[in-house]
């Protein structure tokens, strides 16, 4: 795929990339929707990537082809740049350039060539690995100096301020900051993180990804009305974030509240236990122990945060069914993926219930493969 992507540049712009940098998309293990309430988090990055071929230009224009757009190039003025102006798949790179001039980095123009093997839509971050690809390639072509953390929270900025999703850092910090072999355990208020050892496949378990195949859009409102209730809560509770509120504490501050904020708040709340169980139990071994934690996870977002679908809940529902020790939505919601973890025996099994539950129901064949944890951002050529 790399001489690919170095063949690719050529034909379109002509002429050798100075290098080819790569950034994951991610599933989260647990943790979600807790981002954005300053909370805890566990992803893994995937070993799919968006590979960005790329090169300086001196007339400060950007110059962006994807094999996976519609076969034209765009090509966009740096001059002038500011959220509302760029459309499509091209405000993701492009709000990259706009948020390191926005922090005051000394970046001028490039010719990008963009190549994804990141599912789209799937609730992967494929948004995340592109900014994250591109902050990578422009750090380097321009010797920023930035650190993987600094990177994660331009893309983010990008992504916030000049495409307007309004996400939490998790998908940028997992792209950016993972490494193999480990999930990130990361604290979104102060950036601290930890790399905590997942060896899988030698405790002879499996993390089966079950990609439903329903797109989704977290830029079309729904995600940020939840993101504007859980504030809101925060500020009846006279909180700066729902991370402030202890556990012990739930109940009282649930009768406390309107009734249409109360569930968000729940979620949020012993979602964040869920992540400190989860990491207890991955300390000490017992990853087995990590399947009643997820699907746990799966009913407080199915029934609190309502973020769920009859596909997610379906392939869940007949994974646990067909042996998996645990399963849930993954990422935002209103469609993309499930994780289900299996014993090495169960993949084909459990990954045969989910198609074969799916096919009466007339949804879409889901396409199903293992996570295995990979690195984040990075040179490859």
């Amino acid at each position: 795929m790399i001489d690919e992507a170095v063949s690719d540049f050529e034909a379109v712009h002509g002429g050798r990339p100075a290098g080819v940098w790569a950034a994951p998309g991610r599933v989260n293990l647990i943790g979600e929707h807790t981002d954005y309430n300053d909370g805890f988090v566990l992803p893994i990055a995937l070993p799919h990537t968006t590979r960005v071929g790329a090169r300086r230009r001196e007339d400060g224009r950007v110059r962006l082809y994807s094999s996976q757009g519609d076969g034209t190039i765009t090509d966009i003025a740096l001059d002038g740049l500011a959220p509302g102006v760029v459309a499509g798949w091209s405000a993701y790179p492009v709000g990259v350039f706009w948020a390191l001039a926005e922090a005051g980095h000394a970046v001028g123009g490039a010719d990008l060539f963009v190549d994804s093997d990141v599912p789209s839509g799937a609730g992967l971050s494929s948004s995340a690995a592109l900014e994250c690809a591109t902050a990578a390639a422009l750090n380097e072509l321009y010797g920023l100096g930035l650190s993987a953390p600094e990177l994660a929270l331009i893309a983010q900025r990008a992504e916030n301020a000049f495409v307007g999703v309004p996400c939490g850092v998790m998908d940028q910090m997992a792209s950016a900051c993972c490494t193999d072999g480990a999930a990130l355990f990361l604290d979104t208020r102060t950036l601290e993180q930890r790399h905590v050892p997942l060896d899988l496949e030698a405790a002879g378990f499996r993390l089966l990804v079950i990609d439903t195949r329903v797109k989704h859009d977290l830029g079309d409102g729904a995600y940020a009305a939840l993101r504007a209730g859980c504030e809101r809560a925060a500020e009846l509770l006279g909180l700066d974030a729902l991370r402030d509120l202890p556990a012990v504490g739930l109940a009282a501050a649930l009768e406390r509240l309107p009734e249409e904020l109360a569930p968000l708040v729940r979620h949020v709340v012993t979602e964040n236990q869920r992540v400190a169980e989860t990491i207890e139990h991955l300390d000490g071994g017992r990853i087995a122990a990590l399947g009643p934690i997820l699907t746990a996870g799966h009913a407080s977002l199915r029934d609190d945060f309502r973020v769920s679908c009859a596909e997610t809940d379906l392939a869940v529902e007949a994974a646990v069914a067909a042996g998996a020790l645990g399963a849930r939505m993954t990422g935002g919601g209103f469609g993309g993926s499930v994780i289900a973890l299996v014993g090495a025996a169960e993949v084909e099994p459990v990954a045969d219930a989910v198609r074969s539950a799916f096919r009466p129901a007339g949804f879409a064949e889901p396409v199903v493969f293992t996570a295995v944890p990979s690195a984040g951002a990075r040179r490859v050529a």
